[in-house]
């Protein structure tokens, strides 16, 4: 029970630090307050989990290894499963893609890429043995009981502020599912809209996120098919280019060259006429007449 409250009281600490620091990170690229995260309080869960789920690892693991070295590939794999599913979960229960690293150098499908996963691993290793040593002996100094009832108040606010995250989300994903825009952009106005005409929660949740990109069948099928139309564009391109740089005395040396081989495995000299047989000596001349002028060997 001591270990569960602790883990728990861990989880609502690192949620709230994440919350700080994505609101610090907005605030310097916004220059403004923005409520982050999908829960109206001061909270990011995806935080909270990841170090939870660091803390059980490296526990585990205590008995074979608690170097550095382990904490950060432990801290690497496991943060970057969670910020992975998380965003795949969250795209296809609702239609949108709350973040998106297509443009980052080494991304694995746009969810997650390298430069996060190396500072996912590093904060494990500060997480482990730095910030948590320390935390743990401050709840050592609150009684258990206490300690219970903060962690037991914490869930009960947790679990008030998913139910309204729960609705607003619908309402998002209601909104999306029945637009009949053809682009993002237009249906990020529509949500806008929608979330305005309502109460504080709901407008919270459409300034949390400005860089949300929804993804609807309509607007899916019109991406495939761009994709589709610019790959026809550029094979034709291609062609154009190709058939521009290569030059007409090029390809009639092709075509002689095949005419050659041709009349090659038609030829039977022992079946030849007369007339065949002159026609082919007089090819062989003009060939070797064309061959021994010098703009024909410079060609070659």
């Amino acid at each position: 029970m001591l270990y569960l409250i602790n883990l728990v009281l861990l989880f609502f600490f690192y949620s709230f630090l994440g919350w700080c620091m994505e609101v610090t990170l907005k605030y310097i690229q916004y220059h403004r307050f923005i409520n982050r995260g999908f829960f109206t309080g001061p909270i990011c869960p995806i935080y909270g989990s990841g170090a939870a789920l660091i803390t059980l690892a490296i526990e585990g693991l205590r008995t074979v290894e608690k170097g550095y070295g382990t904490t950060f590939l432990v801290s690497f794999l496991l943060c970057g499963a969670v910020e992975y599913f998380t965003s795949y979960f969250m795209e296809k229960r609702f239609h949108a893609r709350w973040w998106d690293y297509s443009q980052k150098p080494m991304n694995l499908h746009g969810r997650i890429w390298i430069g996060n996963l190396i500072l996912f691993g590093l904060g494990g290793v500060a997480i482990i043995h730095i910030i948590n040593p320390p935390l743990y002996r401050l709840f050592e100094r609150l009684p258990l009981q206490t300690r219970g009832i903060i962690a037991a108040a914490l869930l009960c606010v947790f679990a008030a502020d998913y139910v309204v995250t729960h609705f607003v989300l619908k309402l998002v994903k209601s909104g999306i599912e029945h637009s009949e825009a053809d682009n993002t952009e237009e249906i990020n106005r529509e949500i806008r809209v929608l979330l305005s005409d309502r109460n504080i929660f709901y407008r919270r949740f459409a300034d949390a996120y400005p860089e949300v990109v929804y993804r609807t069948e309509r607007i899916n099928a019109r991406l495939a098919a761009i994709k589709a139309e610019t790959e026809r564009i550029r094979r034709e391109a291609e062609e154009r280019i190709t058939a521009r740089m290569e030059p007409t005395a090029m390809i009639k040396n092709t075509i002689i060259e095949k005419q050659d081989a041709l009349i090659g495995m038609l030829y039977d000299e022992t079946m030849a006429t007369e007339e065949m047989k002159r026609v082919k000596r007089e090819i062989e001349g003009e060939q070797k007449r064309l061959q021994s002028r010098p703009l024909a060997r410079l060609r070659k």
